[in-house]
């Protein structure tokens, strides 16, 4: 049977056809490629990482942190739900404004509410306190153990509304143990003895070391956003600040806080939680928050509620529901 041939013409043709094709088909995928990889510089210039060290020596600057300074997406169904709750508390009129400071701590995804809003501390500094003696015994060791009377009571000038237990007049107590009262029980009397112990200038430098404006000590409080009084509970989590064992001694004295009204009372029981709770106030508005690391299994996270309404009585209830609301949405059932 013969074969009909095809033209030499036709050939030359159906060749160079072929070429442009290929040719179109390749320049469509390399242009496909590099919009793929500007998409992908785009959103990685968009979340540049924000590195803090921890300045003063001559030829190391240690590592604070390092932050994605974005906030997570993954994490923003959890911001949507929050700000519907504090809008709700706003509108009853329980709360003036909430800030909230969230942050997966093992996976560096955070998100933000209330970013720039400042609050009044109270006795969350009392974090910052424990960790300047414990930067005092660093550089004088034995510290903790020196023994301290306490010989005639206090008269301060504002009870908190939350009391535990107390130091008792009369009685001698070590370093150590008056830092167990301040921060398990919130104990003012033991934290007043401390301040006559503490070195201001220590303290200062806790602030300044992790980022934060010096404090202004003329003043009766020391004003920070959620985010920044974030900084002292991750120096502890990441034992960047202290070394291990004096950052694993401080997280697990928060972890003896019985204050449980607040994050505590929106987590399921016995839950392991590193926290501290502080009240204060103005002529304008009651001050109440509360900061916490909540262990639990591989996922733990650091939460920070900042609060101000009308009476330190009802915001920790606040806290509490804020709590529970991002535990459901982190660890569904």
């Amino acid at each position: 049977m013969l074969k009909k041939r095809i033209p030499l013409y036709a050939t030359i043709l159906m060749t160079v056809a072929g070429m442009a094709i290929s040719a179109i088909i390749a320049l469509s995928i390399q242009n496909s490629n590099n919009q793929s990889i500007k998409e992908e510089d785009k959103s990685l210039s968009s979340c540049t990482p924000e590195i803090k060290r921890l300045s003063g020596m001559e030829f190391t600057k240690p590592l604070l942190f390092a932050d994605i300074s974005t906030q997570s997406a993954s994490l923003l169904p959890v911001k949507n739900q929050l700000e519907v709750l504090i809008n709700n508390y706003k509108l009853s009129g329980t709360i003036q404004t909430a800030s909230v400071y969230l942050r997966e701590l093992n996976k560096s995804e955070w998100i933000s509410i209330g970013d720039s809003e400042k609050y009044f501390p109270g006795s969350l500094l009392k974090v910052p306190e424990l960790i300047t003696f414990f930067k005092m015994n660093e550089k004088n060791p034995g510290l903790l153990n020196k023994h301290i009377s306490y010989s005639t009571a206090f008269n301060l000038p504002k009870q908190g509304y939350y009391l535990s237990k107390s130091i008792e007049v009369g009685k001698s107590y070590t370093v150590k143990e008056l830092l167990y009262y301040m921060i398990a029980y919130s104990d003012n009397n033991a934290t007043m003895l401390l301040n006559q112990q503490m070195d201001v200038e220590v303290f200062r430098k806790v602030f300044t070391d992790l980022g934060l404006p010096s404090p202004d000590l003329t003043k009766h409080d020391i004003p920070v956003t959620a985010k920044e009084y974030s900084y002292f509970m991750r120096a502890l989590y990441n034992a960047s600040y202290l070394d291990i064992r004096d950052s694993e001694l401080c997280t697990e004295l928060l972890s003896h806080s019985d204050f449980d009204k607040g994050l505590l009372n929106g987590l399921p029981k016995n839950t392991k939680v590193a926290h501290k709770f502080g009240e204060a106030g103005d002529a304008s508005a009651a001050h109440f928050g509360e900061s916490g690391i909540i262990y639990l299994n591989d996922s733990p996270y650091l939460l920070v509620v900042m609060t101000k309404g009308k009476d330190n009585k009802s915001l920790p209830a606040v806290v509490s529901d804020i709590s529970k609301k991002v535990f459901e949405m982190i660890h569904p059932a």
